[in-house]
């Protein structure tokens, strides 16, 4: 009630505060605003229940903060999610480029491929429409290299961006699946039953002969080996098609 005044020695009975403790405050740790941390705690979320639970209320309740402290920092979902991205690939795309076109495009998607299966929820957010025309400069530094690789080689800029789009489909498809496949790798016998080994050998018999192989050969890391055979294929038949 107004006009009334509290003895500094009187607990707060309203929300019983202690002697000395600021009446209304917060108790606890104290409230995390900073746009690193905020960050942090964002990824956190996201790491444990997925980017599609992140909310600016969730995030604000981690923190201890009210949502509308947030909102000196980020817009809104979409502008924390595009923050997340730029932040990791700020930490995770730094290499140098060979000078040869087709070798910087290969490396280029490496530089891909490497920053996005450290965090794999960032390729699933990047699958979005909308997101990847609104990365940072650190982002666009390997879609510019593979682009304009791609021109250096003889591709038109046409050709230079499916290019690119073709080489960032199978990339983020790879990551993805392997993101979302078991990640325990078979390592006794009796795991790999019941994959192909019940193949019919009439029907199938290339699988059937396969059979429980199959998981210890896809469990290996064929992505740069792919992706050099894949690039080679594109650049040839853009070079057939001018």
């Amino acid at each position: 009630m107004e006009g009334v005044t509290r003895s500094s020695s009187t607990p707060d009975r309203a929300s019983g505060a202690a002697p000395g403790s600021s009446s209304g405050g917060r108790t606890g740790r104290p409230p995390v605003t900073s746009r690193a941390q905020i960050l942090a705690a964002a990824r956190a979320i996201i790491d444990e229940h997925g980017w599609e639970k992140l909310t600016i209320r969730r995030l604000a309740s981690e923190l201890g903060v009210g949502p509308t402290t947030l909102y000196h920092h980020v817009r809104d979902k979409d502008d924390l999610l595009i923050q997340l991205l730029n932040d990791h690939a700020d930490a995770t795309v730094r290499t140098p480029l060979p000078e040869a076109p087709r070798d910087r495009i290969v490396q280029a998607a490496l530089v891909i491929h490497d920053s996005l299966s450290s965090w794999p929820w960032a390729a699933e957010i990047l699958t979005t429409d909308g997101f990847l025309g609104r990365l940072g400069e650190s982002s666009l530094e390997m879609v510019e290299a593979i682009v304009g690789a791609a021109v250096d080689h003889g591709c038109t800029t046409e050709q230079a961006v499916v290019v690119f789009r073709s080489i960032w489909y199978f990339t983020v498809g790879e990551i993805l699946v392997r993101a979302h496949s078991d990640p325990r790798r078979p390592a006794e016998p009796e795991l790999l039953q019941g994959f192909l080994s019940t193949a019919n050998p009439e029907r199938f018999p290339r699988l059937a002969e396969i059979g429980q192989d199959w998981p210890v050969i896809s469990a290996r890391d064929t992505y740069p080996w792919a992706l050099e055979a894949f690039v080679d294929g594109l650049l040839a038949r853009a070079r057939d098609e001018r």
